[in-house]
């Protein structure tokens, strides 16, 4: 019997939440590539467009809809216009997330409150509108449901500068696994990635900084994760293969944690 790629995502719609630039274009980009429909939601629908018309002019086929996953409505909205464009929604990946830098005793709490809401929240919001959908569908009948986070290796290390941030994405692994239990039977998988250091929007200041850069050099192999460290496993968490795979954690951090 012949079976299907590894990585197999073809003829699945994948919604990506905080599609519009670093890990969740670049995972939108090679899901597009790999046969997916990819739904791009992010606030800033520029970038998702001109993303989406790139995946269109590869061969691929994608929808770009704004999205705040801090909202409710707009989560909900999201959904509705990806199922009236491409169908059910079987693939999540929630990828959204900010940070605010500073000492504990010196952040302010608009910048808490952005972090949890964006963070955590958002997370638990899109990952939860999506079950909804997928039980509501007959999810337990095709076993077809794949959610996945994007966590962070911050989860496992402890750090002056990134507390909070930290703390969600500590959070995000035991909502995983929350996730995973609840809904282990509405043939719904949920999983949570944790990569380590990737120079994305919002920490890319950092790592040309001198500390940064001295932070990056005290590292085990000196280095930091390409952009596309998580391509090929995101892609086998939210494909047809990984039927037997829920509530696990995987740490890809080039050895950052050992």
């Amino acid at each position: 019997m012949t079976q299907a790629p590894i990585t197999s995502v073809q003829d699945r719609t994948i919604l990506v939440a905080g599609a519009s630039s670093g890990i969740g274009a670049g995972l939108a980009r090679r899901l597009g590539a790999a046969g997916a429909r990819v739904v791009l939601g992010a606030r800033r629908t520029d970038r998702t467009e001109a993303l989406a018309q790139r995946i269109i002019a590869a061969g691929g086929q994608a929808l770009a809809i704004p999205l705040d996953v801090t909202d409710e409505p707009s989560v909900i909205a999201a959904y509705d216009a990806a199922e009236a464009h491409f169908g059910t929604v079987t693939g999540i990946l929630c990828n959204a997330g900010t940070g605010t830098g500073g000492r504990s005793t010196d952040v302010p709490v608009a910048g808490l409150r952005s972090v949890i809401d964006t963070n955590l929240l958002g997370t638990y919001l899109v990952a939860r509108e999506g079950a909804r959908r997928l039980i509501a569908s007959g999810s337990a009948d095709r076993q077809d449901g794949r959610i996945l986070l994007i966590g962070s290796i911050t989860a496992q290390q402890n750090g002056t500068g990134d507390a909070l941030y930290a703390a969600t994405k500590a959070g995000l692994a035991h909502l995983a696994r929350q996730f995973a239990r609840e809904w282990v039977r509405q043939g719904i998988n949920v999983n949570i990635l944790q990569p380590g250091w990737i120079a994305t929007d919002i920490n890319a200041d950092w790592f040309a900084s001198p500390r940064g850069q001295a932070d990056v050099a005290a590292t085990h192999r000196r280095r930091l994760l390409d952009a596309d460290a998580l391509d090929d496993m995101a892609l086998y968490l939210l494909s047809d293969r990984a039927r037997q795979i829920t509530g696990a954690t995987f740490t890809i951090d080039d050895g950052l944690s050992l």
